[in-house]
């Protein structure tokens, strides 16, 4: 998290802030239910798709967001700083993350808030990440060429598809809203077979 407001904030203050946030959020996050494995996988079993929810709801009100500040001149969109989008070292470590996600019923953050209320599950996947960054540490020089490879650098998806960020904005915003149906009625079904 950068600082809030730089000129008006001290570093200190800065530093509270971003503790009480993060501490809001794992509240957030613990009161929603996050910290509960089996409704984190319910997304990959097909009876509880609030994780899909709650994570088009941030992309599209970020990127909503964003747009809005930028269009006003609060912030310069060309100066936020993004990773360099390389394509097959993401889509292999999405699917690696994928797969310790529904192994393991945690995300990394939600794992943190499990941690908080004393779930053991929590602490193992836990150590499961740590023990992941050690071995992908000292095994990076065996992958080190893949991990750079098919580098597409610091690239936006509206920028390689040559599309208006605006208009691309509706159009994640629209597939949430039909994903948001989409899943609604498949619930509906769910719970009719279910009594």
């Amino acid at each position: 998290m950068g600082p809030l407001i730089p000129e008006i904030l001290s570093d200190q203050w800065n530093n509270i802030i971003a503790i009480i946030t993060g501490m809001a959020f794992g509240f957030v996050l613990e009161s929603s239910g996050f910290s509960s494995s089996r409704k984190l996988v319910g997304v990959f079993y097909g009876y509880d798709f609030a994780v899909l929810r709650v994570f088009f709801t941030a992309a599209v009100t970020a990127s909503i967001g964003l747009l809005f500040m930028d269009y006003f001149g609060w912030i310069d969109m060309a100066a936020l700083d993004g990773l360099p989008a390389r394509v097959w070292p993401i889509i292999v470590g999405g699917l690696i993350m994928g797969l310790g996600f529904v192994t393991g019923g945690f995300c990394p953050g939600t794992c943190i808030t499990a941690i908080g209320i004393g779930k053991l599950d929590g602490y193992m996947f836990f150590g499961g990440i740590i023990l992941g960054v050690f071995v992908f540490s000292e095994m990076f020089p065996l992958f080190e060429n893949f991990y750079n490879s098919s580098n597409l650098g610091d690239v936006t998806v509206p920028e390689y598809f040559n599309i208006n960020p605006y208009w691309f904005t509706v159009g994640v915003s629209i597939i949430a809203i039909v994903a948001f149906y989409a899943v609604m009625l498949i619930q509906k079904r769910i719970k009719s077979v279910e009594y």
